[in-house]
């Protein structure tokens, strides 16, 4: 008689059991899934970003290029400016010029 009651509970834990990992089997399932959309996610926002980069690095190239550009152009000025005479100097050399005119 205890046999009985033995296999006739035994089936009903195994369905329960059965229940209990099909139940947790959902769970991990859900889980998982939330995990593969998130991962999506950053795989399309690690796009986007590295495509931003890029944008940007092709955008510093330009200006390094132009900064250069900027540079020798500022210094061809700058010595352009060395040689012309300033507005001081060249004021006093015309009195000068005037005066030596005055006296032959």
């Amino acid at each position: 008689m205890e046999q009985s009651k033995k296999t006739k509970k035994q089936p009903s834990q195994n369905n329960q059991a059965f229940r209990r990992l099909g139940v947790i089997m959902e769970h991990m399932d859900d889980k998982i899934s939330l995990v593969a959309e998130q991962y999506g996610d950053i795989k399309k926002d690690y796009g986007d970003i590295k495509m931003t980069l890029d944008d940007h690095t092709e955008m510093i190239a330009k200006l390094t290029v132009n900064t250069e550009i900027v540079k020798t152009d500022v210094e061809f000025i700058k010595n352009s400016l060395k040689k012309k005479v300033d507005i001081d100097e060249f004021a006093a050399l015309e009195r000068r010029v005037a005066l030596l005119e005055k006296h032959h």
